[in-house]
C-alpha cells in the first residue's frame, strides 16, 4: 500500500478545544491523516478526513512550517499570561512514519521548551516518540500518554494492522519511566483483552491508566463507531461478545486490584484529568 505523502503549510498551529477535551485550552495536529488507520478512529466521520479526497490511512499531510507559527503563538500566549493546556494530537499521531524523515514533532517540542506549556499531553501509540524523550522530559509539565489497547498482539494485529506492537509501545513506556518523565497508558479504546495480564504489564510501566470505550469515548454514546463499521468487523473476527457496553469493568476491577484505585481513571473525564498528573504521587509506582 503507498502512502500519499503531501507537504502544506498552516495558518495556525494551535486550535482552542471543547467538547471532549473540555479541560484543555488547545489541541494540535502537526498532520493530517494518520497512516495507522485505526478503523475505528473517529476523524473518519469529521470534515478534515471527508473533503480531504485521500482513502483513511494512505495519506499524511505535512505541516512543514508548524513549528514556527507554534512558537509565534506560543509566545503571544505567554506573553498576555493566558493559561495553556495542550493536548497534542487529538486527530492524528504526532509520531507517524513521517516524523522520522521531517522531525515537526520534534521541532514544535523545542517550542515547547521555549515558552513553558501549563500542560502538554503527548498522545501517540508510536514507540518513534521514544527519540524525543530528551525533550519530553524538559517541558515541566509533560504527560506522555501512549496508547495500549490490549496486552495481545494477535488482537492488535486483527483490528490495526497498521500499528507498532504492543511490546515495542511497552518498551518505549519502560524508558520513559526510567527517564522520570510522568507516564500514562491509554486503554483506548479497549480491544479484547487478558484483564490479569493487561493489569500486570501496565503496573510498572505506567504511573497510571485511563481506560475508554466505543460507547463512552466516541461522543454519541457508541453510534458513531457503529456507522464506522466496528460491529461488522467484532462479528467477523470473533469478537462479538466484546462489543457491549460493560465490556470494560472487568479490566477496570483488575487493574484496580493491581494499580490501586487512584492510578486508574476513565472515559473523558480521565483523559481531561491529566493536569492533576503533573503533581501525581510517582513514588507509587515503582519502575522496576
Amino acid at each position: 500500500m503507498s502512502i500519499a505523502v503531501r507537504e502544506i503549510t498552516c495558518k495556525s498551529a494551535l486550535t482552542k478545544t471543547g467538547g471532549f477535551l473540555s479541560t484543555y485550552t488547545h489541541s494540535m495536529q502537526p498532520y493530517k491523516g494518520c497512516v495507522f488507520g485505526c478503523p475505528y478512529c473517529y476523524v473518519q466521520a469529521l470534515p478534515i478526513h471527508r473533503y480531504h479526497g485521500g482513502s483513511w490511512g494512505q495519506y499524511v499531510d505535512v505541516k512543514v512550517n508548524i513549528a514556527a507559527v507554534l512558537a509565534r503563538e506560543l509566545a503571544r500566549i505567554r506573553d498576555k499570561g493566558r493559561s495553556l493546556r495542550v493536548f497534542m494530537s487529538s486527530a492524528t499521531d504526532p509520531y507517524q512514519g513521517s516524523e522520522a524523515k521531517y522531525g515537526i514533532t520534534r521541532k514544535c517540542l523545542e517550542a515547547f521548551i521555549i515558552h513553558q506549556p501549563d500542560l502538554l499531553v503527548v498522545q501517540t501509540r508510536s514507540p518513534l516518540v521514544r527519540r524525543d524523550l530528551d525533550l519530553i522530559r524538559k517541558i515541566r509539565n509533560c504527560v506522555l500518554s501512549m496508547t495500549i489497547e490490549t496486552d495481545d498482539d494477535s488482537v492488535r494485529r486483527s483490528v490495526t494492522p497498521g500499528t507498532p506492537s504492543i511490546k515495542h509501545r511497552l518498551d518505549v513506556l519502560k524508558m520513559a519511566m526510567e527517564a522520570g518523565i510522568t507516564v500514562q497508558a491509554a486503554v483506548s479504546p479497549m480491544l479484547p483483552n487478558n484483564a490479569t495480564r493487561l493489569a500486570q504489564l501496565l503496573d510498572t510501566n505506567c504511573h497510571r491508566v485511563v481506560v475508554d470505550t466505543y460507547f463512552d469515548g466516541d461522543g454519541s454514546g457508541g453510534k458513531r463507531t457503529e456507522q464506522l463499521g466496528i460491529r461488522a468487523l467484532y462479528d467477523e473476527l470473533g469478537y462479538a461478545n466484546w462489543y457491549h457496553g460493560a465490556a470494560h469493568i472487568e479490566l477496570l476491577g483488575h487493574l484496580s486490584d493491581v494499580l490501586g484505585p487512584d492510578r486508574i481513571v476513565f472515559g473523558k473525564e480521565g483523559f481531561n484529568s491529566a493536569v492533576e498528573m503533573i503533581s501525581f504521587p510517582k513514588e507509587n509506582c515503582d519502575p522496576g
